[in-house]
């Protein structure tokens, strides 16, 4: 007896070691804000084994191709010498330390919708990753986009600063998923189709694009049945937040996978059904990014 009992508790032992990290202990308020902003995904360049979160990943877009910064504390080359407020006003008005605005290839538009506690507790979270010297690469812009001052103008057309306000008459689900999927979950930065200044088209929200980040064709997530995400169940769609399995079976690619991976997956249950019911209450709109089937190429659908 003494022996089966010996090997139950190994083999218990060894289930609880395989369990993914984020039901082995729970995660402090900072680090599940850090996943739920996918910030490892862009500030760590793995295509060419860069350190975490040191930044250098190529950003290639219509305007540009823009080179994320170094955000670990290092005091020379990341973020070692902001204060706190330095980096409120950096995420909530996209304003640097030494007050120049910053592009919108950094997704202030919907970090500005963090709530204040949420923001320090992502500032604490960041200050206290391991220091990693590495100079800022710069972006690579046409001429008439290094002038600076143009960004305040883009800032007045498109931008509305400001913590996310909850809608008294919906549930608390619905806001707490408003709040993910508009505030740091940036789901619109990609989601959502740009006019030839950079500015969201007004009534696409969230409707895809052919022309996303690094020429990716990323979807209508929209509740439209035959171009969106209407015929997906909520069932489908947090099966799909946890590992990137689409109703038809296949998986998700490119920059999707990755924020499954590093995002999505992480958020708890409860949050990925919060999503979920955001979405999936959404406005439909009817906007067919994707080429009929027989047309794609066999790759076509591996960025989302």
């Amino acid at each position: 007896m003494r022996t089966l009992q010996g090997l139950w508790i190994i083999l218990l032992l060894g289930a609880l070691g395989s369990l993914p990290a984020r039901a082995q202990q729970p995660m402090s308020r900072g680090e599940a804000v850090f996943h739920q902003a996918g910030c490892e995904n862009c500030h760590t360049d793995r295509d060419h084994h860069g350190a975490r979160l040191a930044g250098g990943r190529r950003l290639a877009t219509a305007f540009g191709v823009f080179y994320t910064p170094n955000i670990t504390p290092d005091v020379e080359t990341g973020i070692g010498r902001w204060s706190e407020a330095d980096f409120v006003r950096a995420l909530r008005k996209g304003v640097s330390p030494e007050g120049e605005n910053y592009y919108p290839s950094f997704p202030y538009t919907s970090y500005t919708h963090l709530s204040d506690e949420d923001l320090r507790a992502l500032w604490g979270y960041l200050r206290a990753q391991p220091a990693v010297r590495q100079v800022d690469r710069p972006h690579e812009l046409p001429w008439y986009l290094r002038f600076r001052p143009l960004i305040g103008i883009w800032k007045w057309l498109y931008f509305t600063p400001g913590a996310y306000q909850p809608d008294p008459t919906k549930s608390a689900r619905w806001n707490r998923g408003a709040y993910l999927v508009e505030g740091p979950g940036h789901c619109a930065e990609c989601h959502t189709p740009r006019n030839i200044l950079g500015g969201f088209i007004k009534g696409k929200a969230l409707a895809g694009t052919r022309n996303g980040p690094e020429g990716a064709v990323v979807p209508n997530i929209t509740p439209d049945e035959q171009t969106g995400i209407g015929s997906w169940s909520q069932s489908d769609l947090i099966q799909y937040f946890d590992d990137g399995m689409r109703p038809d079976g296949d998986f998700a690619g490119g920059p999707m996978a990755e924020e499954i991976d590093h995002s999505l997956h992480y958020l708890p249950r409860e949050d990925r059904l919060a999503i979920a019911t955001y979405l999936r209450s959404r406005p439909a709109v009817v906007n067919a990014v994707r080429r009929p089937k027989k047309a794609k190429q066999q790759d076509d659908d591996s960025d989302y």
